[in-house]
């Protein structure tokens, strides 16, 4: 007899906005928390998931503030306990964390970032590989552990960028072309064999992940 397979969806939020998105590349820098606007986002990010007719089971978040602080109205709506994962941090930038993105957009590196990411490292950091890579195995083990459930994982731009462009199987030198707004929401439909992407960079309703 056939069975059905085991379908986990996994709802990708990046963190709110805070008083430096867009400015600064703050990487894993701690002391970083959201601003009102990313205080607000989060709120709606929670009212959004909240609404869908299947309740997420889980909420994984990466440890730093500006995460757990979008996290918060998130396990709130849902019950939710949240669970602090290290797999889902920002890219380590290394000598690059604090700087100002003006001026590391005047670095002849700056071209590998954006138009060959796979080739490079941040100094005395992470390469975009090794984040994809680490970023994809912390969601196959989240995964797992919740077999056709639903879940919601915290992260930041990049991770989310990286995971959901290996699910579309977009070479990783592709990966600067997709955006991952504050507060956006993205959906992976794990099958158990080919990845599916429900959405990317959702902003509104959630209603597209209730079955047709």
């Amino acid at each position: 007899m056939a069975t059905t397979p085991s379908v986990t969806t996994v709802l990708l939020v990046r963190h709110g906005r805070t008083a430096s998105t867009g400015k600064i590349l703050p990487g894993r820098a701690p002391g970083l928390h959201l601003s009102a606007t990313g205080q607000r986002e989060a709120s709606v990010a929670a009212e959004r998931i909240a609404a869908l007719s299947k309740s997420p089971a889980a909420l994984y978040v990466s440890p730093l503030e500006r995460t757990r602080e979008t996290a918060r109205p998130i396990a709130a709506a849902l019950g939710l306990r949240p669970r602090l994962t290290k797999g889902l941090l920002e890219c380590d930038f290394g000598d690059w964390t604090g700087r100002t993105l003006s001026s590391l957009r005047r670095l002849p590196e700056w071209r590998a970032v954006q138009n060959s990411p796979s080739t490079f490292r941040f100094p005395n950091g992470e390469s975009f590989t090794e984040m994809q890579l680490r970023m994809w195995t912390t969601l196959e083990k989240i995964v797992l552990a919740h077999p056709n459930e639903m879940v919601v994982v915290v992260s930041h731009a990049d991770p989310i960028k990286a995971a959901v462009t290996y699910a579309q199987g977009v070479p990783l030198d592709l990966f600067q072309r997709t955006v991952i707004s504050t507060c956006s929401v993205s959906a992976l439909a794990f099958t158990g064999s080919t990845p599916i992407v429900l959405s990317v960079n959702s902003t509104s309703s959630l209603q597209e992940l209730t079955p047709s």
